[in-house]
Formats: C-alpha cells, structure tokens, sequence
C-alpha cells in the first residue's frame, strides 16, 4: 500500500472512532418515583399506575431502557406516607407522581425542590399545594379532579334516582384538606337544592360500620362517599355497608360502582394518569413545575348500577339509562 493511501485509511479510521464511542455510550437511565396511598394488589389502582406507563411509553421513554419506576404504596395507611416519599427522595428519583392531598404533602414536606406530579387532587388551590392554576409556583403541579365542584352535580342525581329525598349523610376525611373543601361546597350545594346533609367524618376503615348506621338511624335516603384512598381502597365493604342498610351509594369514580355503589359520577382517572406522564416528560426534558400550569379533567363519566338499583328496589328512570356512559347490569 502506498504512503498517501494509507494515510487516507488511517484517517478515515480515526474520524470514525468518536461515533464508534458515542453509540457505545449507555443511555441515561432516568429514575420516577411512584407514591400512592393504595395497595399494591389494589386491582384499580395498579390500572392507574398502567396507564402512567401507557402515557410513557407513547412518549419514548420505555422502562428498562431509558426509565426506572419506583413505586411506593402505603397500603391504605397513611401514616406510613412520609416514611416512603423520604425513600424516594433518598433513592435519588427526578421526579415523584402522586396523588391526593396527603401523598402529595407527604412528597412536599420530603423535598422542598424535587418536582411533584399529581395525577389527580380534589382542589390543589384550597389546599394550599399551589398558589393557582395557572401559575402552581414551587416545585409541585399536575392535574385537579376539581372535586369541589361536583357535589352539585352528585346531589342532582341522587335526587333523580331516590324519589323524595330530603337527607343525605356523607362519608369524609377531616384530615384531607381537599375533602373539608368538598365537604363545605357539597354542605351549600345542598341547602341550595333543599336537602340535609348528615356529616359522617371518618379516618379509618374501621368507622365505616358505625358511621353507615348512624346514617341509617338518621334516616338518611342516600348515602356519598368520597376521593378519601381509605374509603377507595375499601369501597367493597362500603358498598355492602349501603346495601345492607337499603342506602343508595354515590361515588365518585368508576370503580365505586364496580364495587356495588348505585351511581358514580366524576372525571375519568384512567385519563388523569395517562395525561400525567406528559407532565413527567417535560420535567424530564428540562422543564420546571412552576412553568407548567395545573390541568382540569376533560372527561367525566356517569357510572350506573342497575344491580344495585334492582337489589334496593329501585326504579331507575330511563333518561338516566339513556345519559349514563356505563351501565352495569
């Protein structure tokens, strides 16, 4: 080989080596943090945590490539919430996504600067997780449930489906911000549309017994549930609570009716988490919490049981069928 063709060889040999490094780089694994107050065999809930993935994944991030998720589930306890958000801050994750008022001030007290994703909260601005919608400020942001505007809506249907009602109680968590809010907007809903509303605050599965029968000893007609994870988590026993005592159950999500609530209506969660990894992959791309404005649902859904509507012998009227998006039968 000649001197001039082998310098060209060489040459061309050593352009190549900086490419040939660069592609055997590793790709950066990025670490998401996972709180929540459900249990991890929660079947509900482990939907939810799917449909995160789902929005991941349509945005390139693929686990075990370029992301490593690590959920933390506080089994239904949610005194065990800031121990498992300090966990995550101490694993060294760049972001956490959560969800509801006390995983989502367990996360902030963890950390004052690591960005915090809700997937869902009942009122982010009442609580005091953000200044405002449209500017969250601090290092927390995502999507509200706005759950402190619906009791109007729930109180209306209830009063469709039980005819001449005039007391409704309510199950809710004094200790969750949003849930005093929602307590307070659905206590004015309810003068307004000229019914009694029976407070039943509960904190713990084990008052569902005597708060369901305090209902029923005040001849309450109806009986609401809330966003609360402990009555989620345990809407089985809150369903046949209701049913054994001949109370029509309202919900807020879909897997209340599932559980044997006569009616649900609320914004689609499943869409909440999906919509919350858009959230993620702009943090993870450069963005910071307070430059992303907290999004309202933009789907809602009328759930109704006609299970439980035939086992409390009631006559569910056909324009309700007609508006419902899922009826169970």
């Amino acid at each position: 080989m000649q001197r001039r063709e082998f310098l060209g060889v060489l040459g061309g040999a050593v352009a190549g080596w900086p490419l040939a490094a660069h592609a055997q780089q590793p790709v950066r694994m990025r670490r998401i943090g996972v709180l929540v107050g459900f249990s991890a065999i929660d079947q509900q809930g482990q939907s939810l945590v799917k449909s995160f993935r789902v929005g991941l994944q349509e945005r390139g991030w693929m686990e075990g490539r370029n992301i490593e998720i690590l959920p933390r589930y506080a089994e239904e306890k949610l005194n065990r919430l800031a121990d498992l958000a300090i966990e995550l801050v101490r694993a060294n994750v760049e972001v956490i996504v959560t969800h509801g008022t006390p995983p989502v001030q367990a996360a902030q007290k963890a950390s004052g600067t690591l960005p915090i994703v809700f997937a869902t909260i009942g009122d982010p601005v009442g609580a005091k997780i953000v200044a405002s919608l449209a500017r969250p400020g601090g290092n927390v942001t995502g999507l509200s449930l706005i759950a402190t505007e619906l009791g109007t809506k729930r109180l209306e249907l209830l009063r469709e489906i039980v005819p001449g009602l005039v007391r409704v109680a309510m199950l809710w968590n004094p200790t969750n911000d949003s849930l005093v809010l929602q307590f307070r907007e659905t206590e004015t809903a309810a003068r307004i549309l000229n019914l009694q509303l029976q407070s039943l605050p509960v904190t713990t599965a084990s008052e569902f017994s005597n708060a369901v029968k305090a209902a029923r000893e005040a001849r309450a007609g109806a009986l609401i549930t809330t966003s609360d994870s402990v009555q989620v988590g345990q809407r089985a026993e809150i369903a046949k609570l209701a049913v054994e005592s001949r109370l029509p159950l309202m919900g807020e999500f879909r897997e209340i009716a599932e559980a044997g609530a006569i009616l649900t209506y609320g914004p689609s969660r499943t869409d909440m988490w999906r919509r919350a990894a858009g959230y993620v992959d702009k943090i993870l791309k450069g963005a910071k919490p307070t430059e992303l404005p907290v999004e309202q649902p933009t789907r809602f859904e009328l759930i109704l049981n006609l299970k439980t509507a035939k086992a409390l012998d009631l006559a569910v009227p056909p324009t309700l069928i007609a508006r419902a998006d899922e009826v169970i039968e």
